[in-house]
């Protein structure tokens, strides 16, 4: 097993090659910059979706489970719930920042968390019972070679499950601040719109189909949330938190006022009583490995 290794160690899957411990940085955004306030926006909504994702996947106690970028372990966390004592999941990431919080969470679950590239996997073969990956798919470099990597490690006939982010105007959480940034960094569309590259569900299909997997099942589902006021909202941003917190920073105090002051605006029709109300969607795709 990677020796990068967070909690209890798993024995069960043999090491086939190592991991490239490979931290993915795009135009200079940093997955590890991003750990320390992610549970205050993205984890708090990520969660919400866990359960339908793991139903996906079929987990059943005594399962062994892969949890591809598992991030702070949320879905890790609920899975090692469902699997049981006599089960195991497996979390990696390629941001030990983001595991070392996930640590604190699976303290008490049969998870062990590894620092791992999603990519290459150091497992063996049909390893595992269930392979999910929870609002990670889109971010990797490239999303079909992952997809056949972990086929390779999933069991005939388990089922493999992912979860990605709607189009923008589908999850305003983020939208409305992708929008406001591309005015200033119109070079970094793709990356700030990045977390809703597979949001077409055509799309989604095809990359499962052409893995390998059959009898493919999509979905969608949109969840509320509710912050206290738009300053708790606002937060993770000023932290400098993700890749749309990281760029932000990045730009000179008038125009952070300038576009906090945007967001701000057209984020009044989610202000109910001073509270911010906001509904998000996301597209879950699955399927069998033959």
């Amino acid at each position: 097993m990677n020796p990068d290794a967070f909690g209890d160690q798993a024995t069960y899957a043999v090491p086939t090659r190592p991991s490239t411990g490979v931290r993915y940085t795009r135009g200079m955004i940093s997955y590890d910059a991003g750990a320390a306030s992610y549970d205050l926006l993205s984890g708090r909504w990520s969660r919400l979706y866990v359960p339908t994702l793991l139903a996906e996947a079929g987990l059943a106690p005594g399962h062994r489970v892969l949890d591809v970028a598992t991030g702070t372990g949320e879905a890790a966390t609920l899975a090692g719930s469902r699997v049981g004592t006599t089960g195991r999941v497996i979390g990696i990431d390629v941001s030990a920042p983001m595991l070392r919080i996930a640590a604190a969470k699976v303290a008490k679950q049969p998870v062990s968390l590894v620092l791992m590239d999603g990519q290459t996997l150091a497992f063996r073969n049909e390893s595992f019972d269930a392979v999910v990956c929870q609002l990670g798919l889109m971010f990797l470099p490239d999303p079909a070679t992952a997809l056949r990597e972990w086929i390779r490690v999933l069991r005939g006939g388990a089922r493999l499950a992912v979860c990605v982010w709607a189009a923008p105007e589908h999850v305003p959480l983020f939208g409305i601040l992708m929008d406001e940034l591309s005015r200033y960094f119109p070079d970094q569309r793709a990356l700030l719109y990045q977390p809703s590259a597979l949001a077409d569900g055509d799309t989604l299909e095809r990359l499962l189909a052409g893995a390998g997997l059959r009898a493919i099942r999509l979905m969608r589902e949109t969840r509320a949330h509710r912050f206290t006021s738009f300053e708790e909202y606002w937060q993770p941003f000023e932290a400098g938190g993700g890749r749309h917190g990281q760029l932000f920073l990045r730009l000179p105090a008038a125009a952070r006022q300038a576009v906090r002051e945007d967001v701000r605006k057209r984020m009044a029709p989610f202000l109910v009583h001073g509270e911010l109300e906001m509904q998000a969607d996301v597209l879950f795709g699955s399927g069998q490995r033959y």
